[in-house]
């Protein structure tokens, strides 16, 4: 699907796994309750709050934790994260995009800086690498919530740019001031995505070889690890010979 890369896969995957559940699920709640405490408590009307709480479900986060995480905004004594945005490259001069929800910018700054800096990357000026990337909304539905002819009339018709349908689901892809209205429009026809938000989409992928897919797997892994960062871009390919090592 656009916007999904085998990369990103092979991560969702491993993301499943008990081991990483429980910080998954801080980090979902961290995006929440910021989400909430920036705008109303109520998803119907606060967007970026709507979009957390898909997040939270489609990793099946339970219903009480998502509601603790909003009603922590509500109490006042939420802590105070800033949003950062990281840029730089990683191994074989791949682009890399780091975002992060954090309460102590020098401590982040530096474990990120040290990620890069330990793959045989560097961190770089804001700006840096951003400009590869397009900043787009996303809205996805299960393969089942519609035929891709029904989706992509209705998407048309809401507004989208583009939409992309296969057997795993169909994903939208619309300008960043529609994302709102487009998923609304959407939701009112087909019931709940499984997933609704903005994204960094690579404008163009870079093919590397195993040895440097091993180190920016690692780089990842690292950046995702760590209890600050919240989502992480990059616009390389992997292989499709590694990706089934990968899965085996």
């Amino acid at each position: 699907m656009a916007g999904h890369s085998q990369f990103k896969n092979i991560m969702h995957r491993k993301g499943k796994q008990d081991a990483v559940r429980s910080k998954l699920f801080s980090k979902l709640a961290r995006e929440v309750t910021v989400a909430a405490k920036l705008g109303m408590p109520d998803p119907a009307l606060n967007p970026r709050l709507r979009a957390a709480v898909l997040a939270a479900r489609a990793e099946n986060m339970p219903k009480d934790n998502i509601d603790r995480a909003i009603k922590k905004a509500l109490g006042g004594d939420a802590e105070n994260y800033d949003e950062i945005r990281y840029e730089g490259y990683g191994p074989g001069g791949v682009a890399v995009i780091v975002e992060a929800l954090t309460d102590n910018r020098n401590r982040t700054a530096s474990e990120v800086r040290s990620f890069f800096t330990k793959s045989g990357g560097a961190l770089a000026e804001t700006g840096a690498v951003s400009f590869m990337f397009d900043r787009i909304g996303t809205v996805e539905f299960d393969a089942a919530k519609a035929s891709a002819d029904d989706m992509l009339e209705a998407a048309i018709e809401a507004g989208a740019d583009d939409v992309t349908s296969d057997e795993h689901g169909h994903e939208i892809v619309c300008s960043v001031e529609n994302l709102h209205e487009v998923a609304r429009a959407l939701e009112a026809k087909f019931g709940e995505p499984r997933k609704s938000g903005l994204v960094w989409r690579p404008q163009n992928t870079v093919a590397v070889d195993d040895e440097v897919a091993e180190k920016l797997i690692r780089l990842v892994d690292n950046l995702n690890d760590n209890d600050d960062v919240q989502n992480v871009y990059a616009n390389f390919e992997l292989s499709d010979a590694f990706m089934a090592k990968m899965s085996d």
